[in-house]
């Protein structure tokens, strides 16, 4: 009966897309951005059933997109939009890539 009052501090380990980005930065050197579609496939492809279809992902991509602004605005993660850092408080728009966050960053409002 614990499980409720865990719910309410978000960590990566209580979110499984949370959890998988990390992941996947942490696989790459510091200086290396992820493509947040490729969060969306491999989590896909690690739910999918023999007959899901072979573009699954794009069910996962909005997911993929509300978590990076969630880890975002906390600070724990960074998006980029063509190459500078964006503004998580700010609506993002278009194609991102996600990154770990660097010492005082430079922000841009998209």
């Amino acid at each position: 009966m614990t499980e409720d009052t865990n719910k309410t501090s978000e960590t990566p380990k209580d979110d499984p897309i949370a959890a998988l980005i990390f992941d996947l930065l942490a696989q790459r050197d510091a200086s290396q951005s992820l493509d947040p579609n490729e969060v969306a496939r491999t989590f896909a492809t690690a739910r999918a059933k023999r007959n899901d279809p072979p573009d699954l992902w794009r069910k996962y991509m909005p997911a993929v997109r509300q978590q990076a602004l969630h880890l975002a605005r906390q600070g724990r993660l960074t998006i980029l939009r063509k190459g500078k850092i964006a503004d998580p408080q700010a609506p993002i728009k278009g194609l991102i890539r996600l990154a770990l966050p660097v010492a005082t960053p430079d922000v841009e409002n998209s």
